[in-house]
């Protein structure tokens, strides 16, 4: 028998690549041979290096290049962002989530070139990032698909014209929290204002969660102007009301609508999106208190393409869950947690109807019994069950 020892470099590289990474640098200490075999390019295809930078240390972008690991999450930043930016020149994805230290001086030190590899980066929680950087990063980051701007509160809609005249390969831009953006700035994107030339077109998801300033008009421009867009998040936008949802309805690729703590989102709402013709497969209104069983006699009419609704503390009742259940019989996720109007009733109509469910939240239905749970357990594909503040996986 041949000892592992023995093997040849190329299936030692293949072994090491199904490691996780503590385990991958462990096997590189054993010997030379499995050192050489562990530095192959294929062992570390795919991983993120998590990295402190705090003092030079002169091997270590070298070391990361010659794995050829091109994704860096800098956890603390105590040196220039400019040292990971030259010293990994293939650089596909960067993450700074949470360098609060982080500044618009140093981005500008960092990105004095054009950077054609990057596609990812992530600026969440940087909160001293403001428009100036977003001109940096919309003139030499033009590859971006990818971009999280959650929490950097500095950023208006003068940042959002830059991204709009620069990164036209954009699929992803998240920007949570960032309460100054309005309305206008949503129409840069969209290519709906004169100054924003034709816009960040090819968007698949927009992140707007928190973004007070945003009204109805917001939807407008991005139902008109994104038509590629697959998903949008507007949990939070207390201004989006149930006229915004008909702009949202005549999206033709929209497949996931976040409605999540709109408080003027209503049963009106789900008709307009029903009528419409929406054919999307994943809605939250959640904490909508508006949102009834009115409303879902309304999806169970025409959102025949829901497969997750999220209900969690709406004011629903058996009758609602009922028309759900008969109609939407593709559902697999449900979430009804703090609806404590549903009873064991409810539960058995689940359990009648929704065949192909795999995952339920129950958190807080005061109503319910062990009778209907055991129902509802014997669903084929069920896997998840959440029962309070943990979930129980079935099987």
């Amino acid at each position: 028998r041949s000892h592992i020892s023995k093997l040849y470099p190329e299936i030692l590289a293949l072994i090491f690549s199904y490691l996780d990474v503590r385990d991958k640098g462990r096997v590189s200490q054993v010997c030379s041979a499995w050192r050489e075999a562990a530095y192959h390019k294929s062992v570390w295809r795919g991983v993120e290096a998590k990295l402190h930078l705090r003092r030079a240390n002169p091997s270590l972008f070298p070391s990361l290049v010659r794995r050829g690991i091109r994704r860096v999450q800098v956890l603390s930043l105590r040196r220039s962002l400019r040292d990971v930016v030259q010293g990994v020149p293939n650089l596909e994805a960067l993450n700074m989530t949470g360098c609060f230290n982080l500044t618009d001086a140093w981005v500008s030190h960092a990105f004095v070139a054009d950077m054609d590899s990057l596609t990812e980066l992530n600026l969440s929680m940087c909160k001293q990032i403001t428009d100036n950087s977003l001109g940096r990063i919309a003139q030499h980051l033009k590859s971006l698909e990818t971009l999280d701007l959650g929490g950097c509160c500095n950023v208006t809609n003068t940042g959002l014209l830059l991204i709009a005249w620069g990164l036209k390969k954009l699929r992803s831009l998240n920007l949570r929290s960032c309460r100054s953006v309005s309305d206008a700035g949503i129409g840069h994107l969209a290519g709906m204002t004169p100054e924003a030339a034709e816009g960040t077109l090819d968007l698949e998801y927009l992140g707007l969660q928190d973004c007070q300033k945003l009204t109805d008009e917001a939807l407008r421009y991005v139902s008109v102007g994104l038509c590629n867009l697959k998903s949008i998040n507007l949990s939070f936008c207390a201004s989006v009301t149930d006229s915004g949802l008909k702009h949202a309805a005549r999206m033709p690729r929209l497949r996931e609508l976040n409605l999540r703590s709109c408080d003027n989102i209503s049963d009106v709402g789900m008709a307009y999106l029903a009528e419409g013709g929406s054919r999307i497969s994943s809605l939250d209104v959640s904490f909508c208190d508006k949102a009834g069983d009115q409303g879902l006699l309304y999806i169970s009419q025409g959102l025949f393409h829901l497969r997750c609704l999220s209900l969690n503390a709406c004011p629903v009742s058996d009758d609602g869950i009922g028309r759900i259940a008969r109609n939407v019989t593709d559902l697999h996720t449900l979430h009804i947690g703090q609806c404590g109007r549903i009873t064991d009733k409810g539960l058995s109509l689940i359990a009648d109807h929704l065949q192909q469910l795999r995952c339920i939240d129950l958190y807080g239905c005061t109503k319910i019994t062990t009778v209907g749970l055991e129902k509802v357990m014997q669903l084929p594909h069920l896997s998840v069950l959440n029962l309070g503040l943990w979930q129980k996986q079935i099987r």
